[in-house]
């Protein structure tokens, strides 16, 4: 009688002479490894362990780490920059930051993109509506391909033709509620895309509603969409990051860590050379990209790092060639940058398409009552903070949607303006008079020193104007992120919390719609029907509302119906607090050309231009 207990001991680095090297990929192969096989046998009535080592040959994929590619040389034009954060993923159909989005948009091309607010042709060469917004023909290029970079090696692999097919793939694998998309609701305005993106089916079942989504490969190069309702905006739809053409073998093939460099399949004028997650990701040039002669930077050096601080102190070292956008400059030094007669010149100010705004949590009391959040946006001297403390030029809100965007409003003639007087009475009103009974309040912001500046701003006004006491917390943005989710549990969330909103497209259905329709987006306000236990209470006035407009043809109805609803959230509601409209404050290098801020979907870095040999010299290489 044998009975055994079996340990496999993989000594694949020992007999492989591996040694792991930070930011390689995994790579997988057949291999020869070592099984020690652990038995306890019988002899003579007694059990005795012995130890049997057996040679045996064994497919598995192989865990480790390959050397990252060999440093560049000082041929190598490279752009210096910080990411400010870990991108919480690189997967088209799981991105919701601009940390992420601003990445995939150099890795993977969409059917159509921005410059500025305009919608361009980038995979589509052209495109035309037969009837007017509810059918979409997309005219695709021919020759962008599919690649794999080995960052061992430094060698690219061509895989293959980008096609139609891609694109349905890749909207198709969006919309599947097993894919857990939270961009989904972009795309619900493709014929079918709600209920499959809503669907509880299962197997058989739920793969023939997927396959029933409005969008079909009509050739190889020919993409039709079929949308629900007329929308004169779908071309910009088309080529937003969950619509964008997916790899569907490797994703199939590799699951969650396809995605990762030595794995990744891209087709954008960057491939993922490097990630150290937390730490650094590196981008280089794809050869294969079909515009490649024109672009100029070969490789992107992107650093992690949260403080402004140290950023801006690493852009006056000369580490970094730019920061902005994703990586902000530090809210003290706004003055000093602006008086200074070198720094001035490098620093610009663009028009920005994005709000910064305070968000409530509607059904955590005591802020599941509108008066209450109307008085903690009334005691909130907007002006102040952007004359004090950002001091980059943004415009106090109150309401969503920025000047910029189809159907907003004028600035301050929708929403609470700052109002000492009434906020205290609106807080009497809701039972807590000079704040007294109200308990605990907790304002929550991602890490950042800007943040952290803007909230101790707001919790002087809170606590001058209501006498209400706030406590400040900050998280890492991923974890952030996980709070904030609708389905997390309430105890964990804060009562207000800090985020911003930039425009995936200049209409005000990306905004009122797909923010804050409590059936749509994120749904982080937590309105409405949060569980199956409610579906048949009456919707929210605001959700008829924005759910008319996404309907509707006419301009002028679409505009008074965004109106009416930037009104009901904003004012009546108070379900939020916008603080300003966003401009975007850079410093930019003199040896930088060809920069041009992009307000929408992340920085065109292909179009870049640098003078290496003014970077070398201003830098001392």
């Amino acid at each position: 009688m044998i009975s055994k207990k079996i340990v496999l001991l993989l000594v694949v680095a020992i007999l492989l002479g591996l040694v792991v090297a930070c930011g390689g990929a995994a790579q997988p192969e057949t291999i020869t490894v070592v099984q020690t096989v652990v038995v306890e046998k019988e002899v003579q009535g007694e059990t005795v362990t012995v130890v049997e080592t057996v040679v045996v040959e064994k497919e598995v994929e192989k865990i480790v780490e390959v050397p990252a590619a060999a440093e560049p040389g000082e041929d190598v034009v490279t752009l210096n920059v910080n990411w400010n954060t870990e991108p919480p993923s690189l997967d088209p159909s799981l991105a919701t930051d601009n940390v992420s989005i601003n990445i995939i948009g150099t890795l993977f091309l969409g059917l159509t993109a921005f410059d500025g607010d305009q919608v361009v042709p980038q995979l589509a060469t052209d495109w035309e509506t037969p009837d007017n917004g509810k059918t979409w023909v997309f005219h695709m290029r021919d020759d962008a391909v599919w690649v794999n970079y080995n960052p061992g090696t430094g060698e690219f692999t061509e895989i293959g033709p980008v096609t139609a097919a891609d694109v349905v793939y890749g909207v198709k694998r969006s919309l599947d509620p097993r894919t857990a998309s939270t961009y989904a609701y972009t795309l619900y305005n493709i014929s079918n895309g709600t209920d499959i993106n809503t669907s509880d089916l299962v197997g058989e079942d739920l793969d023939n509603l997927v396959a029933s989504a409005g969008v079909e490969a009509l050739d190889d190069y020919t993409v039709q969409f079929t949308l629900g309702s007329e929308a004169g905006f779908f071309p910009a739809i088309a080529g937003m990051w969950v619509a964008r053409p997916m790899p569907q073998a490797v994703i199939e093939d590799k699951g969650e860590r396809w995605v990762e460099p030595g794995f990744i399949v891209t087709n954008g004028p960057y491939a993922l050379e490097e990630w150290a997650h937390d730490d650094h990701l590196n981008l280089v040039k794809n050869p294969y990209y079909y515009d490649a002669d024109n672009v100029q930077i070969e490789r992107i050096e992107g650093i992690m790092v949260t403080e402004a601080s140290t950023t801006m102190a690493l852009y006056e070292a000369g580490e970094l060639d730019t920061i902005g956008d994703t990586s902000s400059i530090p809210l003290p030094d706004m003055e000093r940058i602006q008086s200074d007669p070198t720094l001035s010149q490098e620093y610009k100010r663009e028009p920005d398409l994005s709000t910064y705004y305070y968000g409530f949590v509607n059904n955590k009391p005591p802020f599941d009552n509108a008066l209450v959040r109307k008085a903690f946006s009334a005691a909130i001297d907007r002006q102040s903070i952007v004359d004090n403390v950002t001091k980059g030029g943004q415009i106090p809100a109150t309401h969503f949607a920025p000047p910029g965007i189809f159907g907003a409003p004028p600035a301050d003639e929708v929403g609470i303006g700052y109002d000492p007087e009434q906020a205290k009475a609106w807080l009497a009103e809701a039972g807590y008079p000079n704040c007294e009974g109200l308990g605990d309040v907790i304002l929550m912001h991602n890490t950042s020193e800007g943040h952290a500046q803007i909230a101790q701003a707001a919790q002087q006004m809170w606590k001058e104007v209501l006498n209400c006491d706030v406590t400040i917390e900050n998280q890492e943005w991923t974890v952030y992120l996980n709070t904030l989710n609708s389905d997390s549990p309430l105890e964990d969330a804060p009562h207000i919390f800090r985020m911003g909103w930039g425009a995936d497209y200049p209409d005000e259905n990306n905004w009122v719609y797909e923010v804050f329709n409590s059936g749509a987006g994120a749904n982080r306000l937590r309105r409405g029907c949060l569980d199956a236990t409610c579906q048949e209470v009456e919707p929210l006035e605001f959700d008829k509302v924005t759910s008319e407009a996404l309907a509707a043809t006419d301009p002028a109805k679409r505009t008074d119906l965004y109106r009416e609803a930037e009104t009901l959230l904003s004012e009546d509601e108070a379900a939020y607090a916008p603080i300003y409209f966003y401009t975007s404050n850079w410093m930019v290098k003199p040896y930088m050309s060809n920069w041009n801020y992009q307000p929408i979907a992340g920085q065109h870095y292909w179009e870049w231009t640098i003078d290496w040999a003014a970077k070398k010299d201003a830098t001392g290489q």
